[in-house]
């Protein structure tokens, strides 16, 4: 299972979900989460096993304050984001894992308006809850603002991605060979095995040689007569790397 996949299949369930959002403020005991999230012991510890399976928290034992055996008590493992736009012409779902690395270093990467903040957090491992509240306004107006920036950047893409399938619907005749202009469009510019993915689409019929040919020669003609540009290349040219 990928990691993105392995996340949606964690964070699906309302209980894990409740379990992840106590443990990001504090390591937890079984005991302490069946209470606060109103579920059965044996339930959370099951969701515990998930989660650990999974890589989001880890387990550690402490003695314990009575004298007992020791405890296990659980804490949050990574810090990961999971992106997810979904549209006509729009799909983008990946996880991206948070930098790790202290606030000075951090600064390199940061916003301007940002990197105040992160010089006062410098060598110091504690600060006040009203100084800390100062900062997170701040932070979490700054990230309204990038939010508002990629919701822009994305609407824009999926206006670029509707434009490209217009032509695509238009231009190509087959669906084998739209679904194959589409994945080269998905791979942004990645270098793909183009040979393995004709084959792939085409379910062993037809010659992927002959199906390559077919596709160099429509996009090469798509881009001269929707750019009114002239394309000069040598029959054997391979399909341009920022095609796909």
């Amino acid at each position: 299972m990928s990691d993105v996949n392995n996340a949606l299949y964690l964070l699906q369930n309302k209980t894990r979900r409740q379990i992840l959002e106590r443990l990001a403020r504090e390591p937890h005991y079984p005991m302490q989460l069946s209470e606060l999230i109103g579920v059965s012991q044996p339930a959370i510890v099951k969701h515990l096993k998930e989660l650990e399976d999974g890589g989001m928290v880890s387990k550690t034992k402490v003695p314990s304050k009575k004298g007992g055996p020791p405890r296990t008590i659980y804490a949050v493992e990574k810090a990961m984001s999971v992106h997810i736009d979904i549209g006509p012409d729009l799909f983008r779902c990946e996880q991206r894992k948070l930098p790790t690395y202290g606030p000075m270093r951090l600064s390199t990467h940061l916003p301007p308006a940002s990197i105040p903040i992160a010089e006062s957090l410098s060598g110091r491992k504690k600060i006040a809850v009203a100084e800390g509240l100062a900062h997170m306004r701040s932070l979490a107006s700054l990230l309204e603002e990038l939010d508002a920036q990629r919701d822009a950047l994305i609407s824009l893409h999926q206006h670029v991605r509707q434009r490209v399938s217009a032509a695509v619907e238009t231009d190509f005749e087959s669906y084998e060979e739209r679904s194959i202009i589409q994945s080269m469009v998905e791979a942004n510019g990645e270098r793909l095995d183009l040979t393995a993915l004709v084959q792939q689409e085409l379910m062993a019929s037809g010659s992927p040689g002959e199906v390559l040919d077919a596709l160099r020669s429509r996009l090469e003609k798509q881009i001269a007569r929707r750019s009114g540009q002239v394309i000069a290349a040598p029959l054997n040219t391979e399909l341009r790397w920022y095609l796909g």
